[in-house]
């Protein structure tokens, strides 16, 4: 399956993965850890362990602060 990955505001990945891939399983490709980020297919939120359906992710970075 061909997906592509685009991170906010950085760079957009064409990644070509597996037919049981997770969201998660995109991240790793990209050198991004899925504690850090959160990835969104149209704009909501999906879970990292959920089964890859669409072919345009993105890709946001979470801010830390105190």
């Amino acid at each position: 399956m061909h997906v592509t990955v685009e991170i906010a505001g950085e760079d957009t990945h064409e990644l070509e993965v597996d037919a049981d891939a997770t969201y998660g399983d995109l991240l790793a490709p990209v050198d991004l850890n899925p504690h850090e980020v959160s990835v969104l297919v149209d704009g909501e939120h999906v879970p990292t362990d959920q089964p890859v359906t669409a072919d345009h992710v993105r890709v946001v970075r979470l801010i830390k602060g105190g």
